[in-house]
C-alpha cells in the first residue's frame, strides 16, 4: 500500500517549468533611454552563443578603434628607428618603409587575434584574462 501512494504522490508531483529562453533584450547594457538596440536583427532570442559572439566581437573592434586612435595621435609624435623619413598620416603608406611597417603591423596583429586574444567560453564576452601576466585583475 505504501509504495502505491508514493507512486501516486510522484505521479502528481509537478515537473519544474523548463528554462526561458535566452533573452538578448534583458542582457547587461540594455539601459534607458534606448533600451535593447538592434535595429538589424542581427540577435535572436534563444541563441546565446550568437549573442556572445557579437558582443565579444563588438568589444575586441572597440578596443581596436581605441588603440587606433592612440596610434595616430602617437605617430606624429614618435617614430620607430628606420621609419624617420616615412611621412606622418595616411601617406606613409605609400612609401616602401610603410608599407613594410603596416605588413608588419598586419601579420603581428593577426597573430595577436588567432593566437593570444582568443575567446574563451567559460568567460564572459571581452574578458581575455590578464595576458600580460601583470597580475592586475586576480582578486
Amino acid at each position: 500500500a505504501r509504495t502505491k501512494i508514493l507512486r501516486s504522490a510522484a505521479a502528481d508531483a509537478v515537473e519544474p517549468p523548463p528554462p526561458q529562453p535566452f533573452q538578448p533584450s534583458k542582457q547587461l547594457g540594455a539601459v534607458s533611454p534606448l533600451g535593447f538596440f538592434d535595429p538589424a536583427g542581427f540577435t535572436q532570442v534563444g541563441d546565446e552563443s550568437g549573442f556572445r559572439n557579437l558582443r565579444a566581437t563588438e568589444i575586441k573592434h572597440g578596443r581596436v578603434a581605441m588603440m587606433a586612435a592612440v596610434g595616430a595621435v602617437v605617430q606624429h609624435y614618435a617614430k620607430l628607428p628606420g621609419f624617420e623619413g616615412v611621412p606622418s598620416g595616411l601617406p606613409a603608406a605609400w612609401t616602401a618603409n610603410g608599407l613594410f611597417g603596416f605588413a608588419g603591423l598586419f601579420l603581428l596583429s593577426g597573430a595577436v587575434e588567432l593566437a593570444v586574444w582568443t575567446q574563451d567560453d567559460k568567460k564572459e564576452p571581452g574578458n581575455f584574462g590578464d595576458p600580460l601576466g601583470l597580475g592586475q585583475y586576480n582578486a
